[in-house]
């Protein structure tokens, strides 16, 4: 085996090896993305539950809502977490109209954690 083959095949394994990390990268990515969106959907069907349960129409105003809807023993467990270290925000007390959010990431605005279709929401 000469220097030159070496040589060759140090460089295919070292693009592979690019190529590997370029992949996992835009994974990690995409599971970030998912988990976002999973925990703004989770939120979602709290608010939603939370105003059938108590008879309240999308547009009320319930003092206190974040936390009737996130805490130990409530609809949401715990306060969710960004993956991606974004951070969320709420609607206040408002109980948004269907189509609305009650909570959004900060990263959204860089059009990523997201959901695509807000119309079931």
């Amino acid at each position: 085996m000469t220097l030159l083959e070496m040589t060759l095949v140090i460089m295919i394994m070292l693009s592979l090896i690019g190529i590997l990390v370029l992949g996992a990268n835009t994974w990690k990515k995409g599971s970030d993305r998912a988990l976002c969106i999973m925990n703004l959907q989770a939120v979602q069907k709290g608010v939603r539950s939370f105003s059938n349960l108590n008879g309240y129409e999308p547009g009320n105003v319930v003092a206190g809502l974040e936390s009737k809807i996130i805490g130990a023993g409530c609809f949401v467990e715990s306060m969710p977490v960004c993956p991606a270290e974004g951070t969320y925000t709420s609607s206040g007390d408002l109980i948004p109209a269907p189509g609305a959010l009650y909570f959004s990431c900060s990263l959204a605005d860089e059009g990523e954690h997201q959901p695509m279709d807000l119309e079931d929401w």
